[in-house]
């Protein structure tokens, strides 16, 4: 479900599952296993890339509502703990958001460290609650880490999906691209950050960001995030979603 693309000092991570790279258990642990591989062959930095025109739908809501309590729970601490890794990883990871990335695709990007956007008719966002999944609290640590308390409430609590340019206003990402270019100005982007002196670097970008990976680092949101997940509201509204899905 995943490529391993080498591109010199820097792999590039490209999510293929067709047609839109929903997140379920086996992609997640296959791009655990991947930044590992990365980290572990003496990469300098990670390219995170999707597909042309999609980065991530989010969830593959159809597969999990079959999962059971114990698999769900699986899938939340897997899921979050990919999260944490690509955070606090040891080399640079950078989003080469090259589409659609709603929910799980906009929580991936958020959590490396710099975005790189696709410019064109896609949207961005955090939209889990409009299909009744309450957005957990280290999901919302980092969005407040990059677009402030007061964007990140709004977004959140709305569930509005931005455009690349509305999310480059207000920081969500760093920078656009041209569609057929993003993972080129993303490998750019990246040569040019380790190009220095690496230990100074990177021991600075980990503590520019120590407070919010404590943060994450003690989070019990994989138990919470189960609960609800079999919440009335949500199952309701997640098969609803599915419903939806299934008639496309």
């Amino acid at each position: 479900m995943v490529n391993l693309i080498d591109h010199g000092q820097i792999v590039e991570i490209s999510l293929q599952r067709p047609p839109v790279n929903a997140m379920n258990q086996q992609l997640i642990d296959e791009l655990l296993a991947a930044h590992d591989t990365a980290v572990g062959r003496g990469s300098e930095a990670v390219i995170l890339s999707g597909s042309p025109g999609m980065f991530s739908g989010g969830l593959d809501v159809p597969e999990l509502l079959t999962y059971d309590r114990d698999a769900i729970g699986r899938f939340w601490q897997s899921f979050f703990l990919l999260m944490f890794r690509i955070a606090s990883s040891p080399i640079p990871v950078f989003a080469a958001i090259t589409g659609h990335a709603p929910a799980g695709g906009a929580v991936l990007a958020l959590h490396c460290d710099r975005r790189i956007a696709a410019a064109g008719d896609f949207k961005l966002g955090l939209n889990e609650v409009h299909v009744g999944l309450p957005v957990p609290r280290n999901i919302i640590y980092a969005l407040e880490t990059i677009v402030g308390f007061r964007n990140a409430a709004r977004l959140t609590t709305s569930g509005a999906l931005l455009s690349p340019t509305e999310a480059l206003e207000i920081g969500l990402v760093d920078e656009l691209a041209a569609a057929e270019s993003t993972v080129e100005v993303s490998l750019a982007a990246a040569r040019a950050l380790i190009e220095l002196p690496p230990v100074a670097m990177n021991a600075t970008r980990l503590a520019a960001k120590a407070d919010f990976l404590g943060r994450l680092g003690t989070a019990d949101d994989a138990r919470i995030a189960t609960d609800y997940w079999f919440s009335d509201e949500t199952q309701f509204n997640m098969k609803q979603l599915a419903a939806r899905l299934g008639e496309k």
